[in-house]
């Protein structure tokens, strides 16, 4: 991997913002690798991400941040500044569903997820044994219907030891407490199926078979305190017919479950989404 400085930004729209960025990075030599701008008319606003060359420049990335204070003051920008060679801390938390934590691990393992990943977190035990064979510490954290508090308090205290950056929902079948979402906004991870809010409650899938749906699909998102409505990161469908049985749809759904997981938690670790509102800038 290429030892790169992204440069993350968004602010009110206005004429020439690309331009002075630019001459910020390349007048001190920077080296510009790739670059992307959306510009949103009905909110005015503006939103670009750089990679740019880290030999290239004849400093760190402190001082290039100090370089930029100036213009993002004037222009009324938040800026972030990340080193790609530090890869995010990624914790992951399943219930007894092993196909999003099992692709997630695998994918880490095989170095297509640039990340380290502390730790697993559970409220059942099912999966410490897949867990451990990777190498990886696994907590059962057991969730008390009757009494949620404790166990809730548990799990922010091992986020917060292990200094986490990011959690996955790998099909945590909890709802997290509104003050979870509220201290890390943006930074947990959801994937649910598609069908909400047509299907809710238990079995979507045999809901949706007896309905003779056609499409079947997964949303993945950030978790905010009003339940999956947080800002959409990704979504997938596969098509169905009526020749596919119950089981054909829940096998179906779950390889787009982990897709679609998998490549919202790659953009958010490529730092690749702004967050506007509830909605999503996602470049590619």
């Amino acid at each position: 991997m290429n030892h790169t400085y992204r440069l993350i930004l968004d602010c009110p729209d206005r004429v020439g913002i690309v331009t002075r960025v630019g001459e910020v990075i390349t007048s001190n030599g920077g080296w510009i690798s790739e670059a992307a701008h959306h510009s949103d008319q009905e909110s005015n606003w503006f939103f670009s991400r750089f990679e740019i060359q880290a030999d290239s420049l004849p400093f760190g990335i402190d001082e290039l941040q100090a370089k930029l204070d100036p213009l993002a003051k004037e222009c009324s920008m938040n800026i972030r500044l990340v080193d790609n060679h530090r890869p995010k801390r990624v914790i992951l938390m399943a219930s007894k569903g092993s196909h999003c934590l099992s692709d997630l691990l695998d994918r880490w393992k095989s170095g297509d997820l640039h990340c380290d990943i502390p730790c697993v977190i559970s409220n059942h035990d099912d999966m410490r044994g897949l867990v451990e064979w990777y190498g990886i510490p696994f907590h059962h954290v057991v969730i008390d219907k009757d009494d949620k508090a404790p166990g809730f308090a548990q799990v922010e205290a091992l986020v917060d030891e292990y200094n986490a950056d990011c959690v996955v929902l790998a099909r945590y079948m909890q709802i997290l407490p509104q003050a979870l979402c509220e201290k890390y906004r943006h930074q947990v991870i959801n994937i649910h199926h598609s069908f909400l809010p047509s299907f809710i409650g238990a079995k979507p899938y045999h809901q949706a078979s007896r309905r003779g749906v056609k499409l079947i699909g997964a949303t993945c998102h950030y978790v905010t305190e009003q339940l999956d409505e947080g800002p959409i990161i990704d979504q997938d469908v596969a098509r169905v017919t009526h020749s596919d049985n119950v089981e054909d749809l829940v096998r179906l759904g779950k390889d787009v479950e982990k897709t679609v997981l998998a490549r919202g938690l790659r953009a958010h670790l490529e730092d690749r989404i702004l967050v506007h509102g509830n909605k999503t800038v996602v470049f590619n």
